[in-house]
């Protein structure tokens, strides 16, 4: 973590990145401009993200929701299987890239506010401080929602002599992240300053996710370290935290220049990195890692991939497969044991309308024009042979250099979605849905049924849970989030979540079959996979922290939160 914090900012250089004064790495001299203090910011786009982009991102966020099925990973399946431990691959590289990202915030903030002369001006300062806390709000909120109780801290300095730390309340995280936010949402300027840099509609846009979450951990009213939950299955959010999170996402939507692109397949194309529609992205660095080096390369297409038709020389996709659970969903069928009644709850839709399907599956005769230009495109099953564990994930398969120009090994040049205005909108509909079963709330279907006219779907009249959880999961699929949404809605429905998740068919494969003209499950279960319960909403910790901080498993502290600085009830104003 310490070292994480001390990263050099050299090496990666592109766009905004690319700055002057790379080579004076002395403190008390290098923040002597406002491009040195951009400059010290932007490796908190890349570098501190990339062990976390590289397995945990979707390990949990689609492997543990039960959107990928990898039974021969040697990483994904123990989340997906709920056999993970603290030993468990790409457990503490989640962990420490996002102390990594908390390490490297906290050191731009003190270093600036140490270090900066009079050169720099004021402006440049507090959106460089702004920028760092955005990161680090977004990384404790990570850490909250996988593991529960963290520790906390404001100084990576502090840490060096004195690294065995309790942790800290998990509701006095998500407080901790909120007020980062907040002071982002208040001090970046509107407008980004350059290509994929957050701004305070990314930060007002964040803030509509973590409301939602510390809506379920709390009673009511503002967060004053007394009205923690403890009775997860009682149905309620706490609506202060309901109503913030619908004017953040208002204010986003509203007044932002985000937009919804109009085709959902564009979103995922190097060409369209930082488009209108994308709040937050990691900001990969196209280019060989011969000549870029580890750290800010894109290597998800390699995990996705195939094979070397679909992307550059590694590829370890070929069984890394959509779930038969969400090709199910995908293409309303009704599961064996009745948990989804697709064809009640969508009765008028046809699936093959879906606009998102395609560009999130690849499934046998699917055309990807894109890919094996060449030879005049590729068709998945046809081209190559499909795969006998089930469809492959589209997402993040961008073809290879040939096809594109950018692509290299392992460096596939497109960025990670963090966030998209899409989630904002739904995020909205999932606030103004509250404690009700259903709601027609006419904004919310404004917004959600904007979502499904993008898609190719018919309007709703009304938004149950059902539905929203539907739409959600269709909508980010691959893009590491819908784990984040079902646990959220365990913070008050505790049980009904872990009922959905041990009545998902989980590991089942499936393979198309020509004669019958559709995918067809194999007659065996899922192997492997062990039953859910509470504890499994939480991550263990990694045993290699809790060897160095065995206070760790201690019980977690609160945190000691001086005034606010920002007023709530006038942010969104």
């Amino acid at each position: 973590m310490i070292a994480a914090g001390a990263i050099a900012v050299s090496g990666c250089s592109e766009d905004f990145l690319e700055q002057e004064n790379t080579s004076n790495l002395n403190m008390a001299t290098f923040f002597d401009s406002d491009d040195a203090i951009s400059q010290a910011t932007s490796t908190l786009y890349n570098y501190v993200w990339n062990s976390f982009n590289g397995k945990l991102y979707y390990s949990m966020g689609d492997g543990r929701a039960n959107n990928i099925t990898a039974q021969w990973s040697n990483y994904i399946k123990y989340f997906t299987n709920f056999n993970d431990d603290g030993t468990t691959e790409g457990l503490y590289d989640g962990w420490s890239a996002l102390y990594s990202v908390v390490a490297q915030a906290n050191n731009v903030m003190n270093n600036v506010e140490k270090y900066a002369t009079n050169s720099v001006s004021k402006e440049a300062i507090t959106q460089g401080i702004a920028e760092a806390r955005f990161m680090r709000g977004v990384a404790y909120w990570y850490l909250a929602s996988l593991w529960g109780d963290v520790v906390l801290y404001e100084n990576t300095a502090d840490l060096v002599n004195s690294y065995v730390l309790a942790p800290h309340r998990q509701a006095d995280v998500f407080e901790f992240a909120i007020r980062d936010l907040e002071f982002a949402a208040q001090n970046l300027p509107a407008t980004s300053p350059a290509p994929g840099r957050v701004n305070k509609y990314a930060a007002s846009a964040m803030l509509s996710r973590l409301y939602l979450s510390m809506a379920g951990v709390t009673t009511d009213g503002i967060y004053d370290g007394n009205n923690i939950k403890t009775d997860f299955n009682d149905g309620h959010r706490n609506e202060y935290y309901l109503n913030l999170a619908k004017k953040a996402a208002q204010y986003t939507i509203e007044k932002s220049q985000y937009k919804l692109v109009d085709n959902y397949a564009d979103l995922f194309k190097i060409e369209n990195n930082n488009c209108v529609e994308d709040i937050f992205q990691l900001q990969w660095i196209a280019g060989s890692t011969s000549a870029n080096g580890w750290g800010c390369n894109q290597d998800i297409t390699a995990f996705f991939g195939w094979s070397t038709m679909v992307s550059d020389e590694t590829n370890w996709g070929g069984a890394t497969c959509v779930s038969w659970d969400l090709y199910a969903e995908f293409h309303r069928l009704d599961t064996e044991d009745g948990l989804f009644n697709f064809h009640t709850l969508f009765a008028d839709e046809d699936p093959a309308q879906d606009k998102r399907l395609k560009p999130t599956i690849a499934e046998y005769g699917n055309e990807y024009p894109e890919i094996n230009v060449k030879n005049g495109g590729y068709t998945y099953g046809v081209t190559e042979s499909a795969s006998s564990n089930g469809a492959n994930i589209k997402k993040y398969v961008v073809g290879t250099h040939d096809d594109n120009g950018i692509s290299y090994k392992q460096s596939s040049g497109v960025n990670t979605h963090m966030m998209r205005l899409a989630e904002v909108y739904l995020n909205y509909a999932d606030a103004a849905l509250g404690n009700d079963n259903s709601t027609t709330d006419a904004t919310a279907l404004e917004y959600f049924n904007t979502v499904r006219e993008r898609a190719g779907i018919p309007a709703v009249s009304q938004i149950s849970y059902e539905k929203l959880r539907h739409e959600y999961r269709l909508e980010t699929a691959f893009e590491g989030l819908y784990w984040y949404f079902l646990v959220r809605r365990a913070y008050y429905h505790q049980q009904e979540v872990v009922n959905y998740l041990n009545a998902q068919d989980r590991n089942r494969t499936y393979k198309y079959d020509e004669t019958e003209g559709k995918y067809i499950q194999s007659t065996n279960a899922g192997s492997g996979v062990f039953t859910a319960d509470k504890g499994r909403l939480l991550l263990q910790y990694p045993d290699t922290e809790t060897s160095k901080n065995p206070a760790l498993k201690s019980t977690a502290g609160s945190w000691t939160f001086a005034d606010r600085e920002v007023d709530e009830s006038t942010l969104f104003d």
